[in-house]
């Protein structure tokens, strides 16, 4: 099938423009891998409508079930070739797609070690994103867990929430002079050990222990290691425009990429990483996507 959008990604953002773009009547495919971050997360407490929060796996669930009653199409699959051709674009994974519009919704994919206890603590107590979160850990003895600059940058961040920090650098990364001169100057302590593992009960942080024996209690964490790696690779396939971090350009009112007929919305796009954003975001894009076709 022809369809009039092929969404690549079916994370939230992926999902937001699928109920607005099923809205509209369009035929729209929806390709995802179910490996991006709403998989993992196990709680957004950021979102209107929900007070005591809702798990990734839980929006998921409700969104594809909005976009199939409108007639939406879901495939599990991973695109690893998109091509542009007449009349539209042709996405290649296990299966070949055609559409005459792209969307990409492909996210951002965390490093995070392979640490265990880590991923069972996403979203409950251990969190990623400073202005998703920062929030949760108001008060409470929270730890950072990272490398380097980077992660020095967000116990400085969370100062503003908790002034009871401690950041333990993984690998020992040398953090610069004027980084280390603030976190003094706010105590915030700086351990160099590497990370055994994070001791949980049901997703409640309790302690980090770490490979020399050293054990420190908290009540919540951050990861902060770095080298997040933003999936544009697809776009920049078709030479679309993107910042020197690879998060893909658009254009501020349609969310259009540099690349004609291709859109991009939620994280792979320069923004703050709010699921909220992301939402908004790819709504916009799905009313220009629309339009769009509506011209042709």
């Amino acid at each position: 099938m022809n369809y009039d959008c092929i969404i690549i990604g079916g994370g939230i953002a992926g999902l937001q423009a699928s109920i607005q773009l099923g809205r509209y009547m369009r035929k729209v495919a929806v390709i995802d891998a179910e490996e991006g971050r709403s998989t993992l997360c196990q709680k957004y407490n950021n979102i209107l409508g929900f007070p005591h929060g809702v798990s990734g796996d839980a929006l998921r669930q409700a969104g594809r079930e909005h976009a199939e009653r409108l007639g939406v199409h879901f495939y599990k699959d991973e695109i690893r070739n998109l091509h542009k051709e007449s009349g539209g674009f042709e996405a290649e994974g296990q299966l070949s797609f055609k559409g005459k519009t792209v969307l990409l919704a492909t996210g951002v994919k965390d490093h995070i070690p392979n640490i265990p206890g880590i991923e069972t603590c996403l979203g409950l107590s251990v969190f990623v994103c400073p202005d998703c979160d920062g929030y949760e850990v108001k008060e409470k003895k929270t730890a950072v867990l990272g490398t380097g600059n980077v992660g020095a940058g967000m116990a400085l961040t969370l100062s503003y929430w908790s002034s009871d920090l401690i950041y333990i650098n993984h690998n020992s990364k040398q953090v610069s002079q004027k980084l280390q001169a603030k976190l003094h100057e706010l105590t915030i302590a700086v351990e160099n050990e590497l990370i055994q593992e994070v001791i949980h009960e049901n997703g409640q942080i309790q302690m980090i222990k770490t490979v020399s024996g050293r054990k420190y209690e908290v009540e919540k964490a951050f990861v902060a290691f770095g080298g997040n790696r933003v999936c544009s690779d697809l776009a920049v396939q078709l030479g679309a425009e993107t910042l020197k971090n690879n998060h893909l350009i658009v254009d501020p009112q349609t969310k259009m990429t540099s690349v004609q007929g291709l859109w991009a919305a939620g994280d792979t796009v320069a923004h703050s990483e709010l699921v909220t954003a992301a939402m908004g975001e790819a709504s916009i894009a799905a009313l220009w996507i629309h339009k769009s076709l509506m011209n042709e």
